[in-house]
């Protein structure tokens, strides 16, 4: 990454036409954004792509494949994704310019990733367990916009915020990552499942709701790690009891 690239990743997952991935390479360069990951892309790499990217090749050449949402965004520490649909339970939702303020602060401790889902249903519930907040583009007719305007418009945003923000400013205790909330997702639910608190015929519904809460927390590594010791010694208490 350049140095005067932002630590922001935009996030494709299961992006159903290569031309759509070169027009969002296209929109990537020309607002100073570098980081580009590919989620299980139907094809990849693809001259399509490349046309698309109108010269944009190095962000295509560069861009990381992944097999799973959680790899792409595993050292990131806030992740945010766009939808158009209602949700059954509420996300926090910003709107772009709101979203890019969030993203330049805390770009500023760990790398952010913005998510996008396939170009005809969007992210489902499962891609936004792993979202903080969500981001709203209104429209005044169509109620989505096409892949690589969406990431325009988040990218513009962020463009003409950029000079507010110090990019490089650190702090003691980073915000936690991606993979480091999966981790504390994954013990509160093993010990809800053990302990009898979780359902197990429908444990997604009550873990959702704990993602949204941790969302809004934000917490940092010495919180995860201190939550995790927590879980970690009443796990230890319940075996020795049985």
């Amino acid at each position: 990454m350049s140095e005067q690239a932002l630590p922001v990743r935009i996030v494709l997952v299961g992006t159903t036409h290569p031309g759509n991935i070169g027009a969002v390479a296209r929109a990537m360069k020309n607002m100073g954004l570098e980081q580009l990951a590919l989620v299980n892309p139907k094809t990849f790499p693809s001259a399509q792509a490349v046309a698309r990217a109108s010269g944009a090749t190095d962000i295509l050449n560069n861009a990381q494949v992944h097999t799973s949402l959680d790899d792409a965004v595993a050292d990131c520490g806030w992740v945010i994704g766009t939808s158009a649909r209602r949700r059954s339970i509420a996300w926090p939702t910003l709107l772009a310019r709101d979203a890019a303020t969030e993203v330049l602060q805390l770009a500023a401790t760990a790398p952010v990733a913005v998510e996008y889902g396939p170009e005809k249903t969007g992210l489902s519930n499962e891609d936004m367990d792993r979202c903080a907040a969500l981001v709203a583009i209104p429209t005044t007719e169509f109620s989505s916009l096409n892949l690589a305007m969406a990431v325009q418009v988040i990218a513009y945003e962020l463009f003409v915020q950029r000079d507010d923000f110090d990019v490089r400013q650190t702090e003691d205790s980073p915000p936690a990552t991606a993979q480091e909330l999966e981790h504390l997702y994954n013990h509160i639910e093993r010990l809800a499942l053990d302990s009898g608190f979780l359902n197990p015929e429908n444990p997604r519904y009550l873990m959702r709701r704990l993602r949204r809460l941790f969302a809004r927390a934000t917490p940092d590594q010495n919180e995860v790690n201190i939550l995790r010791g927590l879980l970690a010694q009443l796990e230890s208490d319940r075996w020795r009891k049985t």
